[in-house]
């Protein structure tokens, strides 16, 4: 089935973005592969902060969702993977919304627009971490035609998860 998906606008947030995702992110459902509970409100704080550099520094970060009237509903976007154990030095993708905006479409729709914003910054592929449970974002990585290439233990949860690829070849077919 193929739907028309709803219309996003991303944009590098804003400080002021920090307080809304602390706030939309505040939601047990929302962070169930996450820790289960939002982070303290200086963690967004210091996120937004590290994006706005990515940003200026990479030409891709974890932009702030928002819907079609402008309401921030919460984010997408790449980052360089950071930590030691997985995909080092690979660019990850990655969403998050609040509850009351899943189901409608948006996160495949900003995470379109994240495939081509980090194709058109020269980003030769990308790999999205997902939790081996987490129906719903597996589900956006097969929208986004990933391919699951690797199944890996969490470090601090030991959870199982999956890293899942896609090669950006370049907008213009080289």
């Amino acid at each position: 089935m193929n739907r028309v998906l709803p219309a996003v606008r991303l944009r590098v947030p804003t400080h002021e973005d920090a307080f809304v995702w602390h706030r939309i992110f505040d939601d047990p459902d929302v962070m169930e592969f996450q820790g289960g509970r939002a982070s303290e409100l200086s963690v967004y704080e210091e996120l937004t902060a590290r994006q706005r550099r990515h940003d200026a520094e990479l030409g891709f970060c974890l932009w702030t969702v928002l819907d079609e009237s402008g309401r921030v509903i919460g984010f997408t976007g790449a980052q360089p993977w950071e930590r030691k154990w997985g995909p080092a030095g690979e660019i990850e993708i990655g969403w998050r919304l609040g509850r009351e905006h899943w189901g409608r479409g948006y996160v495949t729709a900003a995470a379109r627009q994240t495939v081509d914003r980090v194709r058109a910054a020269g980003v030769p592929s990308v790999v999205a971490m997902v939790d081996a449970r987490n129906s719903r974002s597996i589900a956006v990585t097969q929208r986004l035609g990933m391919r699951l290439t690797e199944t890996f233990t969490t470090a601090a949860s030991r959870r199982t998860g999956h890293c899942y690829r896609l090669d950006l070849p370049a907008a213009d077919g080289a």
